[in-house]
């Protein structure tokens, strides 16, 4: 398994030499690439009673932004994002700027995309927070051709370009595109749409019989599973190390092709702490 860094946006802090030394120890650590989160805006709780996720207490770095800024003082790493909110945004906007990022970085750019969660930022957005599933998959169709194309014609519900284009393509007119999710409805978008997805469950049993799943809609569709990459996950909890061993050990058996080393949450009192755990954690994904 490809072995990736989840930036730890909640905790990182906004120092742009701390988060240069975080992107370069992830690459001098021989880490293959860099996750982040995306979040546009937190909610307040004040009149939200019952809010358990996100707010406006909680900082996120704009994942493009972000992977522009690394771009310019690595050089091999590469950078994904898991997940873009994309219905929540322009799909012209966001092709330009995953593009952007490819160019910059000479080719390092993944993109990971998902429907979200968050009404209140749909809401700020101008966005249809109830179509959100069907837009993607409209979405994800123009991007497509967006990235490979020099002049799109693309006539959507919700997306229309009439002989336009990107100028610069990426380098190799493509980007991948990931999805996330844990629906059967995911699981049946990334067979028909996705070049691979992120699992967010254990490996057993919830995570086989997933992979299971998600194999069999892409034979159905005269697809080979084995071109679907899988990103898994494992958190560290400050005490869990022999844990984490044997979860990646899981996914690994389940298909895995990649996995993230996640440090938010676990305590960690500086970000120091988080690019100095990245060492412990590479090493221990190394042995698996």
């Amino acid at each position: 398994m490809l072995a990736g860094a989840i930036f730890p946006q909640l905790e990182i802090g906004s120092d742009p030499l701390v988060i240069r030394d975080y992107a370069q120890t992830a690459e001098g650590l021989g880490y293959h690439h860099i996750l982040a989160y995306d979040h546009v805006l937190g909610a307040g709780t004040a009149n939200r009673p019952g809010w358990n996720r996100y707010t406006d207490k909680d900082p996120f770095h704009e994942p493009f932004v972000l992977f522009g800024y690394m771009a310019g003082f690595t050089q091999r790493i590469q950078f994904t994002t898991g997940v873009i909110v994309l219905p929540q945004r322009q799909t012209a906007l966001v092709a330009k700027q995953a593009t952007e990022v490819d160019v910059l970085s000479g080719g390092r750019m993944r993109l990971g995309v998902g429907v979200g969660w968050n009404q209140v930022e749909y809401e700020a957005l101008g966005q249809d927070f109830h179509t959100r599933g069907k837009r993607i998959e409209e979405q994800i169709r123009l991007l497509r051709q967006l990235f490979s194309q020099e002049l799109v014609t693309f006539e959507g519900r919700w997306d229309q370009v009439h002989e336009a284009g990107l100028n610069p393509l990426p380098l190799r007119r493509m980007i991948p595109i990931w999805i996330g999710g844990t629906a059967d409805v995911v699981l049946n978008r990334v067979a028909a749409l996705g070049d691979g997805w992120f699992p967010q469950m254990r490996p057993e049993p919830e995570g086989r019989a997933a992979v299971e799943k998600l194999r069999a809609a892409a034979r159905a569709l005269g697809r080979d599973p084995a071109t679907i990459g899988i990103e898994a996950r494992i958190s560290y909890n400050g005490h869990n190390l022999d844990e984490l061993a044997a979860t990646a050990r899981a996914w690994q058996d389940v298909g895995a092709t990649h996995i993230g080393a996640n440090t938010m949450g676990a305590g960690l009192g500086s970000p120091a702490e988080h690019i100095a755990m990245l060492g412990r954690l590479k090493e221990l994904l190394d042995n698996v």
